[in-house]
């Protein structure tokens, strides 16, 4: 496994190597150390490291937290703050900043350790999702007709073509939705309403806050639920959604 390449924000030199020596025994790589906001920013920016421990209280005009607000807006990475104060002012205005980690000074090399692996590893896990999620619902974003009718989807590190027409119903399964064609199944990591704004509501209808049916593969409907062709489903109908599902009926 490659040495994750870390970089240290701290303004007391002694602190800092100190740091540098417990990051070396540990296994990581110092990619760099600055002591001022400025050269934090403009090195950080440059060498692109994997993680970045965050002094707060830095000498001049930008904190530590100034410091990652900055770095937010053009970077993803990790940050995890390092600070002696523990006060609720200085947690409250580090946790806007949304860290992957805070240790408060003096930390044993264990402490140092478990939180570089967890901030890391969590970091991995978001970027992994956005990247799915910007994957699945770049989902062919074109104003042309002949591809408001196609959506991609991502199934075994692959995207798929899937035809609206295909679609029978989606279904909500807490952070996932679960599209169900003719032929497949395919769970994505995404919301009802993000879903919904993607199928249009032309020939798709909410008819539950965990359903969305395509209206010719309706069946049949009663009191409280869709029945849909070749006895695929029988899904519920929410009260609340009922009246926009008749609206979009072709009723007699």
């Amino acid at each position: 496994m490659e040495k994750l390449n870390i970089f240290i924000v701290e303004d007391e030199s002694i602190v800092a190597k100190d740091i540098q020596n417990s990051l070396t025994k540990l296994g990581y790589n110092v990619m760099g150390i600055a002591n001022n906001g400025k050269d934090a920013i403009e090195k950080i920016t440059e060498l692109k490291p994997d993680l970045v421990l965050m002094d707060i209280m830095i000498k001049g005009d930008l904190t530590g937290i100034d410091v990652s607000e900055k770095l937010k807006e053009k970077l993803s990475l990790p940050i995890i703050f390092l600070t002696a104060y523990a006060d609720e002012g200085t947690l409250a205005k580090a946790k806007i900043t949304e860290p992957y980690g805070y240790i408060l000074k003096p930390f044993k090399e264990v402490d140092l350790h478990s939180t570089i692996e967890m901030a890391y590893y969590k970091h991995q896990k978001d970027s992994e999702l956005q990247k799915e999620r910007d994957f699945l619902y770049s989902l062919v974003e074109s104003k042309e007709d002949s591809n408001k009718d196609i959506l991609f989807v991502k199934a075994n590190s692959r995207l798929v073509k899937v035809l609206l027409k295909d679609i029978y119903f989606v279904e909500a399964l807490k952070d996932y939705v679960i599209i169900n064609t003719q032929y497949a199944r395919y769970t994505i990591h995404s919301t009802m309403k993000e879903i919904d704004k993607k199928l249009g509501n032309v020939e798709f209808a909410r008819v539950h806050r965990s359903y969305i049916a395509r209206l010719d593969k309706i069946a049949s409907i009663d009191s409280q639920n869709v029945v849909l062709e070749n006895d695929k489903k029988t899904i519920p109908v929410g009260g609340s959604y009922r009246e926009e599902l008749m609206k979009k009926l072709n009723l007699l």
